[in-house]
């Protein structure tokens, strides 16, 4: 049956472009080689840009024949790594692979001694690997990688379509190889800017504290509280279990106070109870929390957390009088440890209560002011010690 080539090497280009693997990219082009040219066997010298070198990273074939994965290690001074990265293949092949044959005949032909030389010792590796035909993969002027490929079935010749194919394949290799570092590498930067943006953010959650000064350390313990109940929660409620939903959480309850920061510390300060206007300053701040977070696209599960922990379960709270599961459980998760921790703590016109009444008191308001399966949740964990 005829190869299609082109129509082979545009379906491989297709599926390259959806790869942000570079190992499984190069199994896939490996197995598609052996399975459409029946090669006896391919493998791929891959570059290793951390330890300088090229390593046989996938080989595929009849057992027996395959060279054994990590097998071959090659430095940028070992032969077959010298002819193509100094290009000399372009001397002697028009379409830059090199096949065993050709490169025979080659030898007896009058071409400089150095470079003769270098060819003995490239062909000398291919007999060592039973390989026929090798093409350089290149991005620019850097070499990628090497296909290496043993044997056509009875020992046929390789076709010229076929070498073209290999040749084309191995640039479109290259540039997949190429974009699969760079994702990994932009995957890497993200991962390096998460940890800051969460350094960042606990910063932040300090300076907020900073400002209350009755309230220093709430917001650590808000997040405790906040990230055990969802933990428990988890176990019952598939969305809180998720990695991202905690990750939200987690955020949510550091900057649940931010928008405090457009409240006047005269207020945040008050030696004693917040009169009829104040008050109204002060449950601003959920608003203007959301309204500081907005332009993050990423936080938007995060801003509910900040925007409605206020909000009562029966809708009789703030902003938006929000009730019972309108509420997003993000938001009643963090009511739920800041009412908590806003009971315990000490004001200047009132003592904090016993943790114990605390506790009473938030399960009082189960299916009032709190969600009822949060504060559930919450009770357990106290029962056990944990709160």
């Amino acid at each position: 049956m005829t190869v299609n080539y082109k129509k082979e090497l545009e379906s491989a280009a297709k599926s390259m472009i959806l790869v942000h693997e570079a190992d499984l990219l190069i199994k896939m082009i490996v197995r598609t080689i052996v399975q459409k040219v029946k090669v006896s066997h391919a493998g791929v010298l891959l570059q290793d840009k951390e330890k300088d070198t090229y390593i046989l990273n996938f080989s595929r074939g009849a057992k027996g024949l395959r060279i054994p994965q990590g097998f071959a290690r090659m430095d940028k001074d070992n032969p077959l790594i010298r002819f193509f990265g100094e290009r000399k293949n372009k001397a002697f092949f028009e379409h830059g692979a090199l096949v065993y044959k050709e490169a025979k005949k080659i030898l007896d032909r009058d071409i400089p001694s150095d470079s003769k030389q270098l060819l003995r010792k490239v062909l000398y590796q291919m007999e060592m690997f039973d390989v026929q035909v090798t093409i350089p993969s290149y991005f620019r002027e850097e070499l990628l990688g090497v296909l290496l490929l043993g044997n056509k079935p009875r020992g046929k010749a390789f076709l010229r379509e076929e070498l073209d194919f290999f040749t084309a394949l191995a640039s479109d290799v290259a540039m997949a190889i190429r974009n699969a570092w760079l994702f990994k590498e932009l995957e890497a930067e993200l991962e390096k800017k998460h940890h800051l943006f969460i350094h960042t953010t606990v910063a932040l959650a300090a300076a907020i504290d900073a400002k209350d000064h009755y309230t220093h350390g709430h917001t650590a313990r808000v997040t405790k509280i906040s990230i055990d109940i969802a933990k428990r929660l988890g176990q019952r409620i598939k969305e809180v279990s998720e990695e991202k939903f905690l990750e939200d959480l987690h955020i949510a309850s550091l900057l649940h106070d931010i928008g405090k920061i457009g409240v006047p510390e005269a207020i945040l300060n008050k030696e004693g109870p917040l009169d009829s206007e104040e008050k109204k300053k002060m449950q601003e701040h959920s608003i203007l929390g959301a309204t500081i977070l907005q332009p993050i696209q990423e936080l938007q599960r995060s801003i509910l957390g900040v925007k409605y922990h206020h909000e009562k379960y029966d809708g009789s709270g703030y902003p938006e009088g929000l009730k019972s599961d309108e509420i997003p459980l993000i938001a009643a998760i963090i009511a739920v440890a800041d009412s908590f921790d806003a009971m315990t703590s000490d004001r200047p016109y009132r003592k904090g209560l016993p943790v114990d009444r605390a506790v009473e008191e938030i399960r009082s308001l189960s299916g009032k002011q709190f969600h009822p399966l949060v504060t559930e949740i919450f009770c357990e964990l106290y029962k056990e010690g944990k709160i």
